[in-house]
Formats: C-alpha cells, structure tokens, sequence
C-alpha cells in the first residue's frame, strides 16, 4: 500500500513502545529524555510522527481507507479535473498554487496529480507549477507579491477566500467540497430557535456554502421553519480575471427561491412566498429583525461586521459540534480606540495588504488627509503583523491598519498590543471637527476613500503639493482651542505637531537655542523637543524623554566622558578557538591532543 508523501517522509521507525507512568492525578503520561542526560541516541532526536494527519483529513475529506481512495478524494475536493480542463484552454505557463495553513499538507499529492495529468496532454510548452507555502498577510487574499518572486501568470487559490478584488493577477478559486453532516446542526438549531416563526438568518464560510441550500430545505420542508434566509457567494465578484471551480459554488435561485439581499460577498435568498410579506430593504432590517445562524467560526473582523449586521449572532462549531454565542468584538472598544487617535500627534499607516484594489489609493490620501490636519505619520510594511513588531516603533501613538475586511484587521481582543490600533474609517471620524458616532464597522477601501474626501473639503486646510507645507485653517487669528484626551482626561499639547511655530507657546527668547547638526543647518530646539524646517520633530521629543537615547548616551555622565568619541585603541585579535592573550593556552592544548 502506497504512502502519502507528507506522511511518509515524517515518519519514524516503529520502537518498541515506552513503559506508562502512573501519577497521583491518575493521569497518564509518556516520559521524555531527560535534558542533562549524556546518553542520547537518534531514538530520542528523531521527529514524531503526525498520528493526526489522517483524522485531519477525514474531517473534510470523509473516510477513506487507502492512498488511492485519498488521491480520489482530494481530485474530487478540490476540483482538480475542472482546473485541468481551464488550464489546458488557457496558455498560462507559470501558475502559483497557494494553500492556507490547514490545507498545506495537502499540497504535493495535488502537485504531483497536476503534473500526472499535464503531461499526459503532451502541450509543447507544459506549465510549471508553484507552491505558496506562506503568505505574505491574509490567506484568505490572493498573494500577488509572493507570486511575482516567480513571474507568475495565473495564481489557484485554495481553501476559504474573500474574493476581494486585486490588482492584476487572474486568479481561479478552489474553495473545496468539505463533508458536513447536517444532522446535529438541525438539532442545535432547533435548540436555539425553537419558534418556527423565528427570522433567521443561515451563513457560512466559502466552501461549506454548498451546503446551505440542503440545510436551509430540511429545515423548511420537514422542521417547518417560515421566515429563513440562506446564503450564497456572490459570484459577481468573480467576473473578469477570476473564477470560481465548482458549479456547486456559483448557484443562483432554485425552484421558489428569490434573491432578496446582496451582503458583501454574500447573496441572501428565501421562498418567494415568505419574503414577499416582509421584504428586506437595507441592513437595518437585518438589524432589527433578523438573527444569525453561522456555521464554522470566523476571524475577529469578519466576526465583528456581523455582530453590527445582525440582532443576535449565534455560532455552530463544526468541529465541536458546539454552539458559541460569545463573548465578540466589542464596537464600545472601536469608540474608544477612534477617541486616541482624535489626540494622537504620530499616527502609523500600517499595510497590511499589497493585493487589493485601491490600496494604494487609500495610502495616498490617508497622509494628506492625516497631514491636513497638522499630524505626522510614518507608513510601515512589516508583513503579518504581531506584538513584537509594533512594539518597535514607541513614537506612534495610534495605528491605521489597511488590510482584508475579513481577517486582515488586528481586532485587538486582549489588549495585547501596546497601541491602539483603527481601521481608515475610524480614522478619518477620529479626524474630522466634529465626531457623530455612526456605530458602523465599515472596512470597504473604496467608502473609506469616499469619506476622507469629505473631511478633506470640510476642514479647510490646504496643502502645498510642490513642497509639501500645511496652511492651517483659522479665520479668526485666534489660537486653536486646548484638546483634551476624552479616556484620560489629560491636556494633550502635541496632538498636531505640523503646526507652524506662529502656533507654539513659547516663553520667551530663552525658550529655545540653535544649535547646528552634522550639515550645519540650523536646527531650533525649543523646550521639550525639537523644531525642523519650522515644525515639531516629535520623534526627537520622545528621543530626548528617554533615558537611554543610543549608543554611548549612558557614558555622559561618568567621568572623564569624550564628547567627540573614545579613542581607538586596538582590541584582541585571533580565532574564537585562541585569541591572542590566551594563545599560549590553545599551543598547549594542542600539543597535548597531538601527543594522544
């Protein structure tokens, strides 16, 4: 019996199992090397085999029993002779395959299946194929920047997507067919909804979308349920360069079934006969009258749009086959994070997506919206996001992330990260005079884009595009009223430090000297921080703040301290195995093993 190639070149040789040990908790557990022993052999270095590989795939795949059985599952899962039948119609020679995290292992046997099947087409100029085994942000997104590393023509994308629109690569979605048995979801559902008349709403992930028809007709036609909602992909969103595989994914009405609602990247549909008695007009109606019954767990942000969408959220585990109905996101902790950024003098644009459309869009006019309102920012491309990368960057007070609506936003549950983090909605609220809380979460680019063009004519601040000078709007000659941190309650001075020096209260002439730099250019420094071609430099504020400013600044204060530099002297030199104070040392040493 043939191996799977993942499993086979993970696996171990078969030992002679460890005895057990019994503890006072009567919990068994299996002993380990021990650390400090000086007897370890290649029994206790070699790599564990992934028992749980196998489980894994049923899960998704459904039983199976041999290596031939799983080449045929998989083949069927993904679609793959449709996908040979558009690549062998297509002339696209260098295709990227790019997998999530939980379906990598499947990537060989696909591989491999692909190539089978190309060259038995016998093309003159076969295809070559591409593995993306990590992606750059999202994996839901398509991932043009890594696909570019190879030239790629054409990227697969497998498993669950957002079918957002990208830049220019075609792209061909292989959401899958995963198995789902429906019985313990109807009875969750009929535990939590028990009246028939109950308006519901049933949704899911990408590839278990397949299953909402056959779901939402067993619970009409034989539970009895009347005013139910189903979801499909909105398959519009995959015109032009994009396609779907499986026409189990591009399904419109059936039968009595009406289109009452596009959501997204979803399309809502009922029976006509239900529907028609109470229509649905816009997103307040969900709001007000319908619940959600989601199948699968979403990421935070996806999460947190339809906690605002819907009146209650209800969640089904399917590997659990549990039910969730909280805690989510929170939108009071979104008031409170856009109420930091209305007094935040540093702001960081933080991309964390290279492939949708109007990205750079937004990236442009975010900074002239951030600086028309006399704040500084600084753009940063860190990859994925984490803790340790944010923490870098102490000087930015709040941060504007720009990624996928639907897990490429940092929600922030656990106030892991050091600093508030806003999306480019929140943002330009944050920034405009007056703040009216619209309690929406909105992460489209393109509405985003449409509300910062708004705050822009509204505020009246003009920007120099030749040199790039802020003319601050203020009719009156009046100063600007004091701000006030609304969570601290603190008087906030640096909160623009774009504003010219005419806007600085400064106390008299000994307030600030001038001082050259390294160019000679005159440089004001005023009390509390510096200020550059007329402007507060607030990275070199925090920089004086300090205590430790960089190398050699914890010198200053001890005696005889250089202020142009210590001398230099010559250090030690030689190998690591014999530097030179100790070469003596090393020659007697090897004599003595020459001697042996």
């Amino acid at each position: 019996m043939s191996q799977d190639p993942i499993s086979a070149a993970t696996q171990v040789p078969e030992t002679s199992p460890e005895p057990e040990i019994e503890t006072n908790t009567d919990i068994k557990v299996l002993p380990v090397p021990v650390a400090l022993s000086t007897v370890q052999t290649d029994q206790e270095f070699s790599f564990q085999k992934y028992s749980s590989l196998r489980q894994e795939r049923e899960f998704y795949l459904g039983p199976h029993s041999n290596q031939e059985e799983l080449e045929s599952k998989i083949s069927q899962y993904y679609a793959l002779d449709e996908l040979i039948g558009f690549l062998k119609a297509s002339s696209y020679k260098n295709i990227t395959l790019q997998f999530p995290d939980a379906l990598i292992k499947d990537s060989s046997i696909i591989t491999r299946l692909l190539q089978v099947r190309i060259d038995e087409l016998h093309l003159e100029t076969p295809p070559r194929f591409w593995v993306l085994a990590d992606t750059a942000y999202s994996a839901c997104c398509v991932d043009e920047v890594a696909a570019e590393h190879v030239n790629s023509d054409l990227v697969v994308h497998f498993g669950d997507a957002c079918l957002n629109a990208i830049q220019k690569l075609p792209v061909v979605y292989s959401l899958g067919r995963p198995h789902l048995d429906l019985t313990p979801i109807v009875e969750s559902f009929k535990r939590e909804f028990p009246d028939k008349s109950a308006k519901v709403c049933l949704m899911t992930n990408a590839p278990y979308t397949l299953h909402m028809k056959p779901l939402f007709d067993r619970l009409t036609k034989v539970e009895g349920y009347s005013n139910l909602l189903y979801s499909q992909i909105n398959t519009a969103l995959a015109e032009g360069d994009s396609q779907i595989l499986g026409v189990e994914h591009s399904m419109e009405a059936v039968g009595d079934d009406k289109l009452v609602f596009t959501l997204g990247n979803r399309r809502l549909y009922s029976l006509s006969s239900s529907i028609e008695e109470s229509p649905i007009k816009d997103v307040a109606t969900l709001q007000s009258d319908y619940s959600l019954f989601h199948i699968t767990i979403p990421q935070d942000p996806h999460l947190l749009y339809l906690t605002t969408t819907f009146q209650s959220v209800t969640l089904f585990d399917i590997k659990d086959q549990t039910i969730v109905t909280g805690p989510f996101p929170s939108m009071m902790k979104r008031y409170k994070f856009m109420s930091v950024a209305r007094t935040a003098g540093c702001i960081g644009i933080l991309v964390n997506t290279l492939s949708l459309r109007n990205t750079k869009e937004t990236i442009n006019k975010l900074a002239t919206l951030i600086k028309s309102v006399g704040k500084k920012h600084y753009l940063f491309v860190v990859g994925k996001p984490n803790v340790a990368k944010l923490a870098n960057f102490e000087t930015i007070d709040v941060w504007c992330i720009l990624g996928c609506s639907q897990s490429g936003i940092i929600i922030d549950q656990m106030n892991e990260f050091y600093k508030p983090i806003v999306t480019p909605y929140e943002l330009t609220m944050a920034l405009q005079d007056e703040v009216t809380w619209t309690g929406k979460w909105i992460t489209d680019f393109q509405v985003a884009l449409d509300e910062i063009e708004k705050t822009l004519d509204s505020n009246g601040n003009e920007i120099n595009e030749e040199s790039g000078d802020l003319t601050m709007k203020n009719p009156t000659g009046e100063s600007e009223a004091p701000e006030f941190d609304v969570v601290t309650g603190k008087y906030v001075s640096n909160s623009r430090p774009l504003r010219t020096l005419d806007h600085l209260e400064l106390e008299g002439p000994s307030a600030f000297t001038t001082i050259k730099d390294a160019n000679g250019n005159l440089i004001h420094k005023p009390r509390g921080g510096a200020v550059i071609k007329g402007t507060v430099s607030t990275s070199v504020s925090h920089l004086q703040s300090r205590h430790w400013q960089g190398l050699g600044s914890d010198f200053k204060d001890q005696d005889h301290y250089e202020d142009d530099g210590a001398t230099v002297e010559m250090g030690i030199s030689g190998v690591a195995r014999g530097y030179q104070f100790d070469r003596s040392d090393a020659n007697d040493k090897e004599r003595e093993e020459g001697n042996k």
